[in-house]
């Protein structure tokens, strides 16, 4: 049987260990207009209940297409019964009206005609998993169309960011292929790739809110680095995209915590801005892996953040004179075929602190030694201020401060002395780590702006606030910066209500 036309673009998996619940689960998604589920059989108690979970499905929502899914164990999936006990199961649910059926390849070698009771009734699908790495894939393309299946599957742990171009690289010659890249850094491919040729993606269920006599479901993933159905859907709308779409980042480690997704995503959508913007986790090591999949996949614009804010500039074609004296660089942009770098930070620590003090003759103290601090010593000494530095590694300190044209504090000398602003600018105190604070007891300074926005008001922020101490939040830096790339990237002014509230968990409009 061929594909169906019209599949849609989004696939909702479904496991749970209880058939009830998971039957919930699955109505409930539904009922929020999804018309797309995998059920993975699999991951019940008792794989058995799996047929009559979706005869529910179809029952209550007819035009629902149902993948069952129910993987033996030693091949990534949890059913622990015989290859005939599985097509049994199978053959069960596709009577009870599942339209396709998801097999591993692995069950080729037991029996290589195990797709012979599934043709004429119901789409096939072969799928290849590895949950340790992305291994070659051209012999697995082959492995897998040479059964005959309808749609061939492959997912694998995505280690490297070019390993999405390889998945994605398997789309442009069929049109019968779905890619899912596990793992933080294969988000790329699980989003792009719906664009890309890829017949659909595989997302989380939402859980639905309790009340209205629906009780709260819960709703894991069931594969590593799986995205939220209404993400997947609402914020980075990937049933709209298309091959033309621009394709932008947030390179980080870690990179979950990163708000970037959201707010651009979210200023795309209130200007009708044909993008997508990704998040990419990029280990130290694979800077130049970065740039090699920026560059093919293409990827428009990025935003850099801890910790590769220094170690981009040496694979950029041109870094404009403020990053080069910042020694930072926040915003890859594309400039006439030539990958260019600024730093946006410098607008986004001034422009606040100016609403708030007079900046020229200021005594200022920034804590940090990274890229955010350089930033705040560079744009604050231009604005006239007199600038100290401080953190918890002296060496780093002296020799940023010698570097900068500040002056150098040691930490623990603090005690004796006081500033008109304190800028923190490390990672203490960004989730998940959110009760870190390097000033528990005194705070140094009147006013104190913590650059930090993942939490909204952190440890240092409370304990000031306590202390009566003008605060300034790392949302208002994050906004003011985040603003300016968008500029960059796309010619139009950011709508920065829409960016401020979403930080702030609040949609506008």
């Amino acid at each position: 049987m061929p594909v169906p036309l019209q599949l849609p673009k989004i696939c909702v998996c479904i496991g749970h260990a209880d058939a009830h619940h998971a039957a919930d689960l699955a109505v409930a998604s539904c009922d929020r207009g999804e018309s797309f589920l995998e059920l993975r059989i699999d991951h019940l108690d008792d794989p058995g209940a799996g047929p009559g979970i979706a005869e529910r499905i179809i029952r209550s929502h007819p035009g629902t297409t149902v993948v069952a899914t129910c993987r033996r164990a030693p091949y990534g999936g949890q059913f622990e019964g015989p290859l005939d006990q599985q097509v049994s199961i199978l053959l069960e649910a596709v009577a009870a009206g599942a339209g396709i059926v998801d097999i591993e390849i692995e069950a080729f070698a037991d029996r290589p005609d195990v797709l012979a009771p599934f043709r004429g009734i119901c789409t096939t699908l072969v799928s290849f998993h590895d949950f340790a790495r992305t291994p070659e894939l051209a012999p697995v393309i082959r492995r897998l169309a040479a059964t005959g299946a309808d749609i061939l599957k492959v997912a694998t742990l995505v280690q490297r960011p070019s390993d999405n171009l390889r998945l994605l690289a398997l789309c442009e010659d069929r049109d019968n292929v779905v890619v899912a890249g596990m793992g933080e850094t294969g988000s790329v491919a699980r989003l792009v790739s719906p664009a890309r040729r890829g017949l659909f993606t595989y997302a989380a269920p939402d859980a639905p809110a309790s009340g209205q006599g629906c009780t709260e479901l819960a709703a894991a993933p069931t594969a590593p680095g799986q995205i939220s159905a209404a993400a997947v859907r609402d914020l980075y709308r990937v049933q709209s995209a298309s091959a033309d779409t621009p394709v932008f980042a947030v390179i980080a480690r870690p990179v979950g915590h990163s708000m970037s997704p959201l707010i651009h995503n979210r200023c795309f959508r209130e200007l009708e801005y044909d993008g997508l913007y990704v998040p990419m986790l990029v280990e130290p090591d694979d800077i130049t892996d970065f740039f090699h999949t920026a560059r093919k996949l293409p990827i428009r614009g990025a935003s850099v953040t801890i910790p590769h804010k220094q170690s981009v500039i040496p694979h950029l074609d041109r870094v404009d004179e403020a990053a080069l004296e910042i020694g930072a660089v926040n915003t890859i942009y594309w400039d006439q075929g030539r990958m260019c770098g600024t730093n946006t930070d410098a607008q986004g620590i001034v422009e606040p602190l100016s609403q708030r003090v007079r900046l020229d003759g200021a005594q200022v103290l920034v804590v940090g030694n990274g890229g955010a601090a350089r930033a705040a010593i560079v744009a604050l000494r231009r604005e006239g201020a007199r600038v100290a530095v401080t953190g918890r590694n002296p060496e780093r300190v002296r020799r940023l401060a010698g570097q900068l044209g500040a002056n150098a504090v040691a930490f623990e000398r603090l005690a004796g002395e006081y500033f008109d602003v304190l800028v923190q600018a490390t990672s203490v105190g960004m989730l998940p780590d959110a009760e870190g604070n390097l000033f528990p007891n005194r705070i140094p300074a009147d006013v104190v702006f913590d650059l930090v926005y993942n939490p909204v008001e952190t440890a240092l922020l409370k304990r000031a606030r306590a202390d009566k101490r003008v605060t300034i939040s790392g949302v208002e830096m994050f906004v003011e910066q985040a603003a300016a790339q968008f500029r960059i990237w796309t010619g139009m002014e950011a709508p920065r209500d829409v960016m401020r509230s979403a930080v702030l968990g609040r949609r506008v409009g």
